[in-house]
């Protein structure tokens, strides 16, 4: 959006974590404010309109009307845990919660670099970005118990990978299966 920028790309003016979201992890989004790609944005343009802001929750009028039922309905990933991602924010500081997000990048690339065979890639981001950063250590410390996963395919690298996420996952009661959204009729 034109005369929109901003100095933190990593976690979005609204609460995505941008260091985690498949577009940018691609390179195919800049994070909201980051020159090419980036969208036109009603809510950039209410922050552009309002003071400008680095994040919606610093404006006096949030939660505004702009966030009743933002995220209903949408499977993809930061927009489900929006609230929480906040939530976390506000309660350990940004640095802290972008220090954190920052070692799961790390992971992240960690899983796609050894781990993927090229179908598990969706599982891997969204098991790392859902999963607490305790869980996502623990599946790297396991898989990196295993050595003979070395001489092992690709495909076997990644199905030891999603099995140990997925147990994760399970024991958190987290679901990795993204859910489409309801056609309307």
């Amino acid at each position: 959006m034109k005369g929109f920028t901003r100095e933190e790309l990593r976690f979005s003016l609204c609460g995505l974590n941008c260091i985690l979201c498949s577009m940018n992890v691609g390179g195919h989004c800049p994070g909201c404010g980051g020159g090419a790609g980036n969208q036109s944005c009603a809510i950039a343009r209410c922050s552009l309109e309002h003071g400008s802001f680095s994040f919606c929750w610093e404006c006096p009028q949030y939660p505004c009307s702009r966030y009743q039922h933002f995220d209903d309905g949408d499977s993809f990933v930061p927009h489900r845990t929006r609230k929480q991602d906040v939530a976390s924010v506000r309660e350990q500081g940004l640095d802290a919660h972008l220090a954190q997000l920052q070692e799961k990048r790390f992971i992240l690339e960690e899983f796609l670099a050894c781990y993927n065979d090229g179908r598990h890639k969706t599982l891997f981001l969204t098991a790392v970005y859902l999963l607490p950063l305790e869980e996502v250590r623990n599946v790297m410390a396991e898989l990196g118990r295993r050595p003979e996963l070395a001489q092992q395919s690709a495909k076997e690298r990644a199905l030891a990978a999603s099995d140990l996420l997925q147990k994760a996952a399970d024991r958190r009661d987290i679901c990795l299966k993204l859910t489409k959204k309801p056609k309307e009729q």
